[in-house]
């Protein structure tokens, strides 16, 4: 009598055994889940930020070109003839007198 009280408190242990081991699968696939959620998450936003340095980088690179192209003309206006360093004289000065009025009348306008 006594064996078979053991075997059925064995069988008994087994099940239990066997329902902790299911619930703990459970949550370990839950967690697996959210962990490849989260995985795709991140990868979809790395993707989204490489496309938009991308595009940054195509526009850095025409302001850049841009920069470039003025850069020269300036300098070959500055090299050449004294008329033409008295006019950038001028312009830079008059440029000048056009910020400092622009400043004044934002000043005034916003108090």
């Amino acid at each position: 009598m006594a064996d078979w009280s053991r075997a059925q408190s064995s069988g008994a242990v087994e099940e239990i055994l066997d329902r902790e081991n299911l619930r703990m699968a459970d949550s370990l696939a839950s967690k697996v889940t959210r962990l490849k959620a989260l995985a795709l998450d991140i990868d979809r936003d790395a993707e989204d930020q490489n496309r938009y340095l991308d595009g940054m980088d195509s526009d850095f690179s025409s302001v850049t070109g841009l920069l470039t192209g003025s850069v020269k003309r300036f300098s070959t206006m500055a090299r050449s003839g004294r008329d033409n360093r008295k006019l950038l004289c001028g312009v830079a000065m008059g440029l000048i007198v056009v910020f400092f009025i622009l400043s004044y009348f934002l000043s005034r306008a916003r108090t």
